[in-house]
């Protein structure tokens, strides 16, 4: 069962092995935002948490705070030491990682069928330019990129074969 505990009085573990960059703490922070708490903290009954640590880390930011004044949903794992341990380490790998090419049918996906803007992306998805430009390129758009930002280099045709593309770029060897 859920439960909603005032965030302060939760604690984080010495142990953890995930660390998250800022940009992901950004975009967690944008995810609790934009859709709510979506997930609980998961947290030992002393309230030593056992997952859920960077969710409490940005539930401190004013905007996440403001939403539900300081309190947090948390759900309460009985266990011993050993045993929350690989709770954490088993919540932390069951994330698994997106795979480049299914990332990029889902930007194309956002922006052919749902009108989404490159902006969008950046912003909802804590992406970098460069980041969604290579997502277009990997899914074959770069006749939407030149959509979006104007008309290409008139050096440069986009092509929809990597391979070509790269024969047609590689030097020519002496003498051919």
């Amino acid at each position: 069962m859920v439960e909603w505990v005032e965030r302060d009085k939760l604690r984080g573990n010495s142990y953890n092995p995930n660390h998250v960059a800022v940009t992901e703490l950004d975009l967690l922070d944008q995810s609790i935002f934009a859709s709510g708490w979506t997930q609980p903290i998961v947290a030992r009954t002393d309230m030593e948490i056992v997952d859920g640590f960077h969710r409490w880390t940005v539930s401190q930011r004013p905007r996440i705070w403001s939403m539900t004044n300081g309190l947090v949903p948390v759900v309460y794992l009985t266990c011993d030491l050993a045993s929350q341990m690989f709770a954490t380490i088993r919540h932390n790998r069951a994330r698994g990682q997106h795979t480049v090419a299914q990332m990029a049918r889902i930007v194309q996906a956002l922006i052919d069928q749902h009108g989404k803007t490159i902006p969008d992306l950046i912003l909802e998805l804590g992406m970098e330019d460069e980041e969604v430009e290579r997502l277009f390129n990997r899914a074959g758009m770069p006749e939407k990129m030149a959509k979006e930002k104007g008309t290409f280099n008139q050096a440069w045709e986009p092509t929809r074969n990597a391979a070509e593309s790269d024969k047609a770029n590689r030097p020519k060897k002496p003498g051919k």
